[in-house]
């Protein structure tokens, strides 16, 4: 039985370097303080990554967080760099820097504060209300170079929530963190993402997250459908067949031919988000181009 209690282990260890290049994303390079995740949600696209470095990828996965202590001391130096271009960075694509070790080891904030002093515009996604604590270095950071924070919130449908997102804080409470960001001035946008057919894809689940977004404050709002890569294909399956066992079928057909939805399933889907976007007068998430380059963590080419 899956269980989101489970006391995780965190190994402190060093980095080599904190910055990663990416390729074919609008941004050149990611930063996480941390690797691994607690909040374990079923959907999550590192288990793939995870299972092709022959990591734990199924419910093991999130047990074991990997501290990066040094990370901010490296980052320094790698800013400091007289090559560095202040090119766009991209904080979370591989796992969430406002996860619970964050409150103890504060390495998010030390990042925040060395890329702020070093003029560099960042993009942050999490789905952690603690990033509230930090809102005074994002408004330092947003005076000098921009800041946009994308929150996470696939769906306010609590019992969606809590089968697929059991370590997360409610979307609720990231709403509420979200106002405070907006309140503050700080650009802020909402992820809807990944929206699940069949189970968090019905036009009024669609509706409340844009409006509630739109109340909270969110400037602007994306949304996605799942992809399924092999990894995490396998482990969401399994609780798909416990907590929607009627909605297997349609899983297996629809990603019979891969890791993505065919353009005729996903279309539908995207269209009524762009049409609520639309009503709500929400702009949908643009960031900053950024020049092509090859990444040396595979596992931070997505965001969704």
């Amino acid at each position: 039985m899956y269980s989101s209690h489970v006391r995780p282990w965190y190994r402190e260890e060093p980095c080599k370097s904190a910055l990663n290049r990416v390729a074919g994303m609008p941004f050149a390079w990611s930063l996480n303080p941390y690797m691994g995740c607690v909040h374990r949600c079923t959907f999550c696209y590192v288990r793939a990554f995870e299972r092709r470095a022959d990591r734990p990828a199924g419910d093991d996965y999130g047990r074991t967080i990997r501290v990066k202590v040094n990370v901010v001391h490296v980052l320094c130096r790698e800013l400091a760099r007289p090559a560095w271009r202040r090119e766009l960075v991209a904080i979370g694509a591989a796992t969430d820097p406002y996860q619970p070790a964050e409150g103890h080891y504060r390495l998010t904030r030390g990042c925040l504060e060395a890329l702020a002093r070093a003029r560099t515009p960042l993009n942050l996604i999490t789905r952690g209300p603690l990033i509230v604590r930090d809102i005074d270095i994002l408004r330092a950071a947003a005076a000098r170079a921009d800041v946009d924070v994308s929150f996470s919130i696939p769906t306010l449908d609590e019992s969606v929530w809590r089968r697929t997102e059991p370590g997360t804080a409610p979307p609720r409470q990231r709403l509420r963190a979200v106002r405070a960001l907006a309140d503050a001035g700080i650009r802020t946008s909402v992820g809807m993402a990944p929206i699940l057919p069949g189970i968090s894809d019905r036009p009024e689940q669609l509706a409340a997250v844009v409006r509630a977004a739109r109340e909270a404050g969110a400037s602007h709002l994306w949304g996605n459908v799942v992809h399924l890569r092999p990894g995490t294909r396998e482990h969401f399956f399994e609780h798909l067949a416990r907590d929607w066992p009627e909605e297997l079928e349609r899983y297996r057909r629809l990603f019979a031919g891969g890791a993505y939805m065919a353009r005729r399933d996903a279309e539908p889907i995207l269209s009524q988000v762009a049409r609520l976007r639309a009503k709500w007068g929400m702009a949908e998430r643009r960031l900053a181009s950024s020049p092509p380059a090859r990444s040396s963590e595979p596992e931070q080419l997505a965001l969704v």
